[in-house]
């Protein structure tokens, strides 16, 4: 499914893969298209076990940015599944290991999210916003989080 080795396995590790072709499977994509409101392919829906959208990837990315943004999906169906031990984990990882990805900040914000929600320590916030102040300055989620300095 995946011409990129990498890609392949994350997702088989990480996922239930399921394909529909736009014209091979017409009848079956504009049921899916109209469900998930998809308008462009490739879209790429990572779901929970219930069928809900928690992350969306539409174009083609090269398999550098769109391991990344795998990668988020995961991390979002933890945090919207209330398993915050493993989303902060999880988005740590997607931090770590892609920080120069455009995704990078957006992890970093919802790992301090995940921490936060995990223990009810607000101090994991203000950490956040701390790191922010020496990484990814620019983007809105350093914004977002710039409420957390005290």
């Amino acid at each position: 499914m995946y011409p990129d080795e990498r890609v392949a396995r994350f997702v088989s590790e990480n996922f239930i893969p399921v394909r529909v072709h736009v014209r091979d499977q017409a009848e079956e994509f504009q049921r899916l298209g109209a469900k998930y409101a998809a308008q462009w392919t490739p879209t790429i829906l990572v779901l929970d076990s219930d069928g809900a959208e928690r992350h969306r990837i539409e174009g083609y990315l090269p398999a550098n940015d769109f391991l990344p943004q795998l990668a988020l999906g995961r991390a979002h169906a933890e945090f919207r599944r209330g398993a915050f031990i493993d989303a902060e984990r999880h988005f740590r990882a997607v931090v770590d290991h892609n920080p120069q990805s455009e995704v990078a900040a957006e992890g970093l914000y919802w790992e301090g999210v995940s921490k936060y929600k995990a223990t009810n320590d607000a101090a994991a916030l203000g950490e956040t916003a701390r790191n922010f102040k020496t990484r990814f300055q620019e983007t809105s989620w350093a914004k977002k989080a710039s409420v957390w300095n005290r």
